[in-house]
């Protein structure tokens, strides 16, 4: 699947590449993120990645768990711990149903990408389930049978 265009009046920081290679997507929400003021700043300057991140619902919450936001070197003494927590802001519907799914379904709820619209940090939040081994193959093959077909007009 092809990366996200950002959009008028946001600014892409970094994009979870691998979310879409390992997991089905299904649903896709835009979250807000309650941030520190170096969090903030670090996200700014593109310290951060969500490698190996993902939501979490706590009671009437949702948590976003291993994100890294580096460190903002001119706040070092006030710095923030990079790999902590991070309160999700979602309409609580939204939070009661997407943890029913992932309570009774098996969906995991992956951040895809961080970014900022009109100079709010935002998380796209994607609901997806884990593919198996022949979901990726035959991801492959039809990337495979696409890039022929488009070489095929090309050479016509």
């Amino acid at each position: 699947m092809a990366s996200h265009k950002p959009a008028a009046g946001e600014q892409m920081i970094c994009e979870n590449r691998r979310a879409r290679h390992d997991y089905a997507i299904d649903e896709t929400v835009e979250a807000g993120l309650e941030l520190l003021g170096s969090e903030v700043k670090a996200l700014r300057a593109g310290e951060a990645h969500l490698n190996d991140s993902y939501a979490m619902p706590k009671k009437t919450e949702m948590y976003l768990h291993n994100a890294h936001f580096g460190a903002y070197k001119p706040s070092s003494f006030f710095a923030h711990e990079p790999t902590r927590p991070r309160r999700l802001l979602l309409h609580r519907n939204e939070i009661d149903k997407w943890a029913a799914k992932v309570r009774e379904r098996g969906y995991s709820i992956i951040p895809l990408m961080l970014y900022f619209k009109n100079g709010r940090a935002k998380v796209k939040l994607g609901l997806g389930r884990g593919k198996t081994h022949q979901d990726r193959r035959h991801d492959i093959k039809e990337r495979e049978t696409k890039r022929e077909m488009d070489r095929a007009v090309r050479r016509r």
